[in-house]
């Protein structure tokens, strides 16, 4: 990062001190914490940061590289003015810690059709609500043996389709070197290099008058507009990273693995 880059990026995050309001008591502790560990642990670079909307509702979709993605990125969100609320699997929101994350916003996916539809509801209100929701469609870390996204659960597409909120790519690219899912091992170091690149947001302003109009939210079309979000992230990783990206998704594993986020919601 260059050094007008830089000051650029300090702005932006004193900017960001005046445009999140008044914070909840939940929020305040979590900022309490991730941020001093996040500040140890990475490096954050940012690509764009400033295409985040300053208000409004604001769908992130991210590709996931690892379990410490969401405080990595949620740094991004922070940094650049917003609190985000993630989409995370029911098995965290347990006991106190439980009660802490929804208190913050935090939007709990559950297993099961029925349930992860819910989940879709409970983001849903809370993207007509003006905030920022961070999906990782993926449903959990990349299988894919390079680190490239593997083919994305469609729920994302149900909330772009359904919502007014900005549809807004990101890639990120580097927490796993802190935290390998693959291999299980932790490399605990300061200050490992994590790159966020905010994408343009996707305009979906066609296929949501069609869907206002009538048209049904068939398997198809939630595939293909999940494949259109997710391939816009891939690009921007493409970049990041400097290499090609593959033409296609890597295959889910063929079984629900530890980390799988459950449900459709993701």
């Amino acid at each position: 990062m260059t050094e007008e880059q830089s000051s650029r990026t300090t702005a932006v995050q004193r900017r960001a001190l005046h445009e999140r309001g008044r914070l909840p008591w939940s929020l305040k502790l979590a900022v309490l914490l991730i941020y001093p560990l996040t500040s140890l642990l990475f490096r954050l670079r940012y690509r764009d940061g400033d295409r985040l909307p300053r208000t409004g509702p604001v769908l992130l979709v991210a590709n996931h590289v690892s379990v410490l993605d969401p405080l990595a990125c949620a740094r991004l969100v922070y940094d650049n003015g917003r609190v985000p609320h993630f989409l995370a699997k029911q098995a965290v929101f347990k006991g106190v810690v439980g009660k802490i994350l929804r208190h913050a916003g935090q939007i709990p996916v559950a297993r099961g059709s029925a349930d992860a539809l819910g989940s879709l509801a409970a983001a849903a209100a809370d993207l007509e609500a003006g905030n920022v929701v961070v999906i990782y469609p993926e449903g959990s870390v990349t299988r894919d043996p390079d680190w490239w996204p593997m083919q994305a659960r469609t729920g994302v597409a149900r909330l772009a389709l359904t919502t007014d909120a900005v549809v807004l790519p990101v890639a990120q690219w580097g927490p796993h070197r802190v935290h390998d899912y693959h291999t299980k091992e932790l490399h605990l170091r300061l200050r490992a290099p994590a790159d966020y690149a905010v994408g343009e947001p996707v305009d979906l302003s066609a296929l949501r008058a069609e869907v206002r109009a009538g048209r049904p939210l068939t398997p198809d079309l939630l595939r293909e507009t999940t494949d259109l979000i997710m391939g816009r992230v891939r690009d921007l990783l493409s970049g990041l990273r400097g290499e090609p990206a593959p033409a296609s998704f890597a295959p889910r594993p063929g079984r629900s693995l530890p980390g799988d986020l459950p449900g459709s919601a993701a």
